[in-house]
C-alpha cells in the first residue's frame, strides 16, 4: 500500500561505465523517453558527466542529478578527490554515499561515510545513503543487526531537519550484479526494519517520511513486483540504468 507521504525514487547508478559520448548520448535517450509523472527519476553519474547533464536535465521536472562519492573534507591537498562545493557547483541534487563498493574497494567506514553526509548536507545538496549485508551475514541471521548498526554510526549527530534531506538504499551486496535479487518479501522485511530504525532514533514522522530503495540486480522484469511492496519506495539501478530503454521501463513499473 502506497504512502502518500513518502517520495517515489528511481535512481541510476552508471557506476565507472560511459565515456563522455555515450553518457551523454544515453542521458539523451532517457530524456526523450521519460514521460512526466510522480515518479523522482536521479542519474548518479561518474564525475565528467556532471557538467553536461545538469544542461541536458534542467528543463526536466522530474529528473534530477547525482554524484557516486564526494570527499569529506570541504577542500585541501586531496589529489585526485572531489569535493561536495565542486558537486553544488555543477548543479548536482543528490550524492550516493556508503556504497558497498566504497566500502569493500576502498575501505569506506560507517563513521567515514557519515563525515561525508554531514559536508554533502552542509553544501544544500541530498544523500542517497547505501546499506546492505553480504551474504554470509545473512545465512548467519546476522543482517538486520549488520544493517541497524550501519544505519546508527552514520546518522550519529544528524538531527530531524538534517534526516528530511536523507534517501535510504537497501542494497544486499549478495545481489549487486550477481543476477541474483532479494525476494519482494525479503525486500519488504528489511525496508520494515529500517524505518522501525529511524522510528527509534528520530521518530514515527520521519520513520513514515523518508524513502527507502531497494537495489541489487533490479531489471524491468522484476522491479514492479518489488516496487509494489509497502516499504519499497523504488530503487538504486545498476546495470539496467545503462540501458535507456530497460531504465524507463523501470521508472515506469511503479
Amino acid at each position: 500500500m502506497e504512502n502518500s507521504k513518502r517520495e517515489f525514487i528511481v535512481a541510476a547508478n552508471w557506476k565507472m561505465n560511459m565515456t563522455y559520448e555515450q553518457g551523454r548520448d544515453l542521458a539523451k535517450a532517457i530524456v526523450n523517453r521519460l514521460q512526466p509523472s510522480a515518479v523522482k527519476v536521479v542519474l548518479g553519474v561518474p564525475f565528467i558527466h556532471l557538467k553536461n547533464l545538469s544542461g541536458t536535465i534542467k528543463d526536466i521536472s522530474n529528473l534530477y542529478l547525482g554524484a557516486q562519492n564526494c570527499h569529506q573534507q570541504s577542500s585541501g591537498a586531496y589529489t585526485g578527490e572531489i569535493s561536495a562545493a565542486m558537486l553544488k557547483s555543477c548543479d548536482v541534487d543528490y550524492v550516493i554515499l556508503g556504497h558497498s563498493e566504497r566500502r569493500e574497494y576502498f575501505g569506506e567506514s560507517d563513521e567515514l561515510v557519515g563525515e561525508k553526509i554531514k559536508t554533502v548536507l552542509e553544501q544544500g545538496m541530498k544523500v542517497i545513503y547505501c546499506c546492505g549485508e553480504k551474504l554470509e551475514v545473512r545465512e548467519a541471521d546476522g543482517h538486520k543487526a549488520l544493517v541497524g548498526e550501519q544505519l546508527k554510526t552514520a546518522f550519529a549527530g544528524l538531527d530531524e531537519a538534517a534526516m528530511k534531506q536523507m534517501v535510504i538504499a537497501y542494497e544486499p551486496v549478495w545481489a549487486i550484479g550477481t543476477g541474483k535479487t532479494a525476494s519482494p518479501e525479503q525486500a519488504q522485511e528489511m525496508h520494515a526494519h529500517i524505518r522501525t530504525i529511524l522510528n527509534d532514533l528520530y521518530g514515527d514522522n520521519i520513520a513514515q517520511s523518508t524513502a527507502i530503495l531497494y537495489g541489487g540486480s533490479v531489471k524491468a522484469s522484476n522491479a514492479k513486483e518489488l516496487f509494489s511492496q509497502p516499504d519499497v519506495d523504488g530503487g538504486l539501478i545498476g546495470g539496467a540504468s545503462l540501458n535507456a530503454e530497460e531504465f524507463i521501463a523501470i521508472v515506469e513499473s511503479r
